[in-house]
C-alpha cells in the first residue's frame, strides 16, 4: 500500500518513525457530465473573474474572504512561518478508555506502517502497551494544511488511527429529539425486544451494496449493447404509522419468515402470534410453581388410577377363583353318577 505521509510517533521521548496508509477504500461509481445532444464532455475551467480569462494552476493562490467580501492573500510561506510542532510528527498526548470516544467524533481511518528496521522494536512496544492497557491513545497530527486530533488502537498486530473531529466541531443535538412528551408501554417495548431478537446478530462481512451491483450491470449491459432490464421501484417503508403494535408485530413475524422460523404446517395468515418476553422474575416464578403443581397432581392421579386398576384386577381374579371351586364338586358328582 502507498504511504500517503511519512513522520514519526512522538511516545514521551521515544520516537517511531512510521508511514501512514489508508485503511480505507471507496469504491462509489462515478459518473462525468456530458452534453446531452453530442455527448461531450462538461468540464470546469478556472477562470479569473476581474480578466475574465482562464488561468493556470501556477497562477492560483490562496487568501481568505473576509466578512465585507475583501479577500486577504495568504501566501504558504506565512502559513510555513507558524509554529506547528506536529507538522511531521504524531504527538500522543494522553491514554483513555476507549468507551471515553464519542463515535460522533470518528472521521477518516489509517494504518501506521513501522519505517524501518530501526522502528520496529518502538513499534512493538507502543502495541503491546496499548493491548495490556486495553486504552487507546489521543494524538494530534498534521494532515493536509491543518492540525488534527486523531486515537491509536491496535488492529490485529497493526496500530490504527482513526482521525478525530475537534471536540466544537460535534453540534448538539438541540431540537432533534420529539418535542411533545411520548409514553412507551411496555407491551410495546416487549415487541421490540422480540423484534431485536428475532433479527439477531449478523455477520458485517457477509454485507454489501446491492445498489452499486445494480450500477455495475446498467453499465455492462449498456456497454455491450444488451437488454437493460427494468426493475421495479423499491418498495418504501414512509406514511404514519397508524398502528404500532400491529407493525411491531407484524415485523416479528416476517422476521421469523426470513430466518425459517415458522414451523410446518403453522398458520401464518391474520395477526401474528407474538410470544411475549418475561417481565420480572415474579411472574417466572408463579408459571414455574403451577407447572409444579401441575406435574404434582398429574402424577398423583396417575398413582390413584393404578391403584383403582391393580384393585379390579384382583377382584376378578378372586371371582374366577371361586367359580372355579364350585364348578369343580358338580362335575364330581356328575362322574360318580
Amino acid at each position: 500500500m502507498r504511504s500517503i505521509w511519512n513522520g514519526a510517533i512522538s511516545f514521551g521521548l521515544v520516537s517511531i518513525p512510521i508511514k501512514l496508509v489508508n485503511a480505507t477504500e471507496n469504491h462509489s461509481i462515478s459518473f462525468r457530465q456530458i452534453h446531452k445532444e453530442d455527448g461531450g464532455r462538461i468540464r470546469y475551467r478556472k477562470v479569473c473573474e476581474l480578466e475574465e480569462r482562464e488561468v493556470s494552476s501556477a497562477e492560483i493562490g490562496k487568501a481568505y474572504e473576509d466578512s465585507d467580501g475583501s479577500m486577504i492573500p495568504i501566501t504558504d510561506e506565512d502559513l510555513a512561518s507558524l509554529p506547528l510542532p506536529t507538522a511531521k510528527t504524531i504527538e500522543i498526548v494522553a491514554f483513555v478508555p476507549a468507551a471515553s470516544i464519542d463515535p460522533l467524533q470518528m472521521d477518516a481511518s489509517y494504518y501506521l506502517s513501522a519505517n524501518g528496521v530501526p522502528a520496529a522494536k518502538p513499534y512493538t512496544l507502543l502495541r503491546e502497551a496499548l493491548k495490556r492497557s486495553e486504552k487507546v491513545a489521543i494524538a494530534k497530527y498534521a494532515l493536509r494544511g491543518r492540525e488534527r486530533l486523531g486515537m491509536l488502537r491496535v488492529v490485529d498486530d497493526v496500530i490504527a488511527m482513526h482521525g478525530l473531529l475537534w471536540p466544537d466541531e460535534i453540534r448538539a443535538p438541540e431540537g432533534v429529539a420529539p418535542e411533545a412528551p411520548v409514553s412507551v408501554r411496555d407491551a410495546e417495548l416487549d415487541l421490540a425486544d422480540a423484534l431485536m431478537d428475532t433479527l439477531g446478530s449478523v455477520d458485517l462481512k457477509t454485507l454489501h451494496d446491492d445498489y452499486r451491483e445494480a450500477v455495475e450491470e446498467l453499465i455492462a449491459a449498456k456497454a455491450s449493447g444488451g437488454t437493460v432490464v427494468e426493475q421495479g421501484p423499491a418498495e418504501r417503508g414512509g406514511g404514519k404509522v397508524l398502528d404500532l403494535m400491529s407493525a411491531l408485530e407484524s415485523s416479528v413475524r416476517a422476521a421469523k419468515e426470513s430466518r425459517g422460523e415458522e414451523g410446518e404446517g403453522e398458520d401464518t395468515g391474520g395477526d401474528a402470534q407474538v410470544t411475549e418476553l418475561p417481565r420480572r422474575k415474579q411472574a417466572a416464578r408463579k408459571t414455574a410453581a403451577k407447572s409444579t403443581g401441575t406435574a404434582k397432581k398429574t402424577q398423583a392421579a396417575k398413582k390413584t388410577t393404578a391403584k383403582k386398576a391393580a384393585t379390579a384386577k384382583k377382584s376378578s381374579a378372586a371371582k374366577k377363583t371361586t367359580g372355579a371351586k364350585k364348578t369343580a364338586p358338580a362335575r364330581n358328582r356328575r362322574s360318580s353318577a
